[in-house]
């Protein structure tokens, strides 16, 4: 599997409607929705409603059923069993499954018709199903999305509102006062870009499957308190609180300035510089989600193993995350120091595979065995 990463700032692209991807960011990422007719032409979809279906039931895979009957909504959690798709109505149902990417390789090619956004931005390809009139509702989502219909057709209302109050007890977060301001109808290959906190509600015209490109989009709050967990390994104050110049205090229990300020000169030593901030977000980044679990190949001999990577090459697991900084490279959370292996790694995050010509210059042959022993890699086929 190849990924083309090489993209000029000017070039225009079918998929942007025949925009570049500067000017794309420039006027349309995270200001407004874009509509992009015939995105991607002729787009045929990778995956069938069955075998959609089918990946559901998978114990390791994130899926949920939402229905809409008599006027409420309910959800449901995967996996399903088989039965549950033969009991559902004609109608007004969606199912959704998650980080499809991690499962059918050839999202990562769609995926990567994407990269005019950083990898470090990217979240995973959702995939859903629905029947005549499936949804989920009129809601708001706290990232990036490009919706991109394969098949079928679905209609999409859109709002820029900023009443975001919800309904009360609902199991899904669904606006309470969707006022539509735009409407559009995609048929398979459209795409609809979609910027964070803007109001939409999509229904299935028919039968359809559609598409979802997530960018991940955090918290501050979340940042603030992983960065903080993360900086907590690596800080070493020496010493012991001290008070030798304590004085006599009438009230015993109250907190006295002179301890505020011993402490606060203390808290005072705590820094960080750029150097750590790139290595708690290549870290926190790259860190497989709970639910995300590495099936360890079959264990070979370092020989074996070497004999093979430069005979096949080797790709990149599909849950595998890596990006880069400096002369770090990122992988599932760990970090690495790269040294004379530099460029090989940086094509290796950048393109997800290494042939057996890249290997020829690499001289880590343990680095790459320990990785395929954790699953992290597999040889090419």
């Amino acid at each position: 599997m190849r990924y083309d990463t090489k993209m000029k700032n000017n070039q225009k692209l079918t998929l942007l409607g025949g925009m570049s991807a500067q000017q794309f960011l420039r006027q349309y990422c995270q200001k407004k929705p874009l509509l992009i007719k015939q995105a991607i032409p002729n787009f045929a979809g990778l995956i069938t409603a069955e075998e959609l279906a089918g990946l559901s039931c998978e114990c390791d895979v994130q899926s949920r059923l939402i229905l809409y009957e008599n006027k409420t909504w309910s959800v449901k959690d995967g996996p399903f069993d088989e039965e549950v798709f033969a009991h559902l109505p004609e109608k007004n149902w969606t199912l959704l499954v998650q980080s499809v990417n991690h499962h059918l390789a050839e999202a990562y090619d769609l995926l990567s018709q994407f990269n005019f956004i950083p990898t470090a931005r990217l979240d995973d390809l959702m995939v859903s199903y629905a029947p005549d009139g499936g949804g989920v509702g009129a809601h708001i989502d706290s990232y990036d999305v490009f919706l991109l219909q394969g098949q079928g057709k679905r209609h999409w209302q859109l709002s820029h509102q900023t009443d975001l109050s919800l309904v009360e007890d609902a199991p899904l977060k669904l606006l309470k006062n969707f006022i539509m301001e735009q409407e559009y109808i995609l048929e398979a290959g459209d795409m609809l870009y979609l910027p964070p906190k803007y109001a939409h509600y999509g229904v299935a015209v028919g039968e359809c499957i559609t598409y979802s490109i997530g960018f991940r989009a955090p918290f501050n709050q979340e940042l603030v308190s992983g960065f903080l967990n993360f900086m907590d390994d690596k800080l070493h104050i020496d010493g012991l609180y001290e008070d030798a110049d304590l004085d006599y205090q009438q009230a015993p229990s109250e907190i006295s300035t002179l301890m505020i300020n011993k402490v606060g000169n203390t808290l005072k030593k705590i820094s960080w510089n750029s150097d750590d901030i790139a290595e708690f977000l290549g870290r926190y980044i790259t860190e497989p989600k709970s639910q995300v679990f590495f099936e360890s190949n079959k264990k070979i001999s370092l020989k074996k193993f070497k004999e093979q990577a430069y005979q096949l090459g080797f790709s990149l697991d599909l849950k595998s995350m890596a990006l880069f900084h400096g002369e770090f490279f990122y992988l599932n959370g760990e970090a690495l120091l790269m040294q004379k292996n530099r460029q090989l790694l940086i094509k290796l995050a950048n393109n997800r595979v290494l042939t057996p010509e890249n290997l020829a210059g690499f001289d880590d042959i343990q680095l790459l065995y320990n990785w395929y022993l954790a699953g992290y890699l597999h040889f090419n086929q």
